[in-house]
């Protein structure tokens, strides 16, 4: 198991040098690293095959706590209220694509149903770790960008206990049931994290690097956990546990936790790619692809929408649009759940999630200046304001 994962790490560690080289993103050389070495793959990893799956959960929660641990509690209402109309349209958009293909391919209702949440939902840890490497966490454009993932996150705890209850054939009563249980406790967490985070930050607080750091990272955990397992998102629960610390605790938790983020998210994205059988790919290629390509187009839609309506200029438009192309954990989630109710149902979204974690990569890099020179040769584009790309400067 030494062996292997030290392998593995080192390899990382060189991918991503590889990529800073290249002056790009490394979750792609993840992905294709956790190909190689996952199942079919040149030579398949068993001995740390558990550490990667706890490793790849810790590494989702931690993102997300890194995220929330970025912006205040009253900061997320403001952003939900202004932009719970693009939730709307980011869920017509990008759902619908999904819906619609499932029943082109003759795979009935309930399908549809879940290749819906396959192509609707961004996956809140690739992004939030492109952002990161692209520096744009301060940018005007990114609470837009933060306040989707986190309408979608908050979806998920209404969509995922329904179509697990589709899936269990379960009756109405039923179902009703399981979806007030999953939005009490989505609301519970939330309230706890609005009207509490001043005690929970004192109680959190420590002079002791080493004390805050355990303690920060054991609520996370539990947070998570626990949010888990009432059907809420343990991606919410963390990001959450974020918005509730404030103050120096904040600041003192974002410094101690980077290293722990970095190591444990690159250990999600070669989770990912060891998860998958590289020879069940090319049958559905090309569906996925042009899932692919529509999906990318809404989703850059989407983002321009929530951004122009937070007073954003072009250029962060286009920025905001290309940092929400990226699917990813939630996607394979719902394939997992439906993957007896059709055959290739988890081997499409195998397949379309990993084009769109690396198609999510580019889109976030390349968004804007492509879309600028498109705007200039239709002849809209001219000089435009580029106050999008400006900090936001917001002091925790």
């Amino acid at each position: 198991m030494l062996i292997e994962l030290g392998a593995v790490i080192l390899g990382l560690g060189l991918a991503g040098r590889l990529a800073g080289r290249l002056g790009l993103s490394p979750i792609p050389l993840y992905l294709l690293g956790g190909l190689a070495f996952g199942v079919g793959g040149l030579l398949p990893l068993s001995a740390s095959e558990d550490f990667f799956h706890v490793g790849a959960e810790i590494g989702v929660i931690l993102l997300l706590l890194m995220l929330g641990l970025e912006y205040s509690a009253s900061e997320l209402v403001d952003n939900l209220k202004k932009q719970y109309p693009s939730g709307l349209v980011d869920f017509a958009l990008n759902a619908t694509p999904g819906a619609v293909a499932a029943l082109l391919l003759g795979w009935g209702p309930v399908a549809a149903l879940a290749l819906a949440g396959v192509t609707y939902i961004s996956s809140s840890g690739v992004i939030s770790k492109i952002l990161t490497d692209l520096k744009r966490l301060g940018n005007r454009e990114t609470p837009p960008v933060l306040s989707l993932l986190v309408i979608e996150d908050l979806a998920m705890a209404v969509y995922l206990p329904l179509l697990t209850a589709v899936l269990a054939g379960l009756s109405l009563a039923g179902t009703s049931i399981t979806l007030l249980i999953a939005l009490a406790s989505a609301g519970f967490v939330l309230y706890l994290a609005l009207r509490h985070g001043r005690f929970i930050s004192r109680a959190v607080s420590s002079d002791n690097p080493e004390m805050l750091l355990l303690v920060v990272l054991g609520l996370t955990l539990l947070v998570a956990g626990l949010a888990e397992r009432v059907q809420v998102s343990a991606a919410v629960g963390a990001f959450l546990v974020g918005i509730a610390l404030s103050g120096e605790v904040a600041h003192h938790a974002r410094r101690l936790i980077t290293p722990l983020r970095d190591l444990f998210a690159a250990v999600f994205f070669v989770f990912f790619g060891l998860s998958t059988d590289p020879g069940a790919v090319p049958a559905v290629l090309v569906p996925a692809l042009l899932l692919a390509v529509v999906t990318t187009f809404t989703k850059i839609g989407t983002g321009w929408y929530a951004a122009r309506r937070a007073g954003i200029a072009t250029r962060g438009r286009l920025r905001a649009g290309g940092a929400l192309v990226a699917r990813g954990e939630f996607s394979i989630v719902i394939a997992g759940l439906a993957a007896g109710v059709e055959p290739q149902l988890a081997p499409m979204a195998t397949a379309y999630v990993l084009l769109m974690v690396i198609l999510g990569t580019f889109a976030a890099r390349y968004a804007e200046p492509a879309g600028l020179a498109l705007l200039e040769r239709r002849g809209r584009g001219g000089t435009m304001p580029s106050h999008g790309s400006e900090r936001a400067g917001r002091p925790r």
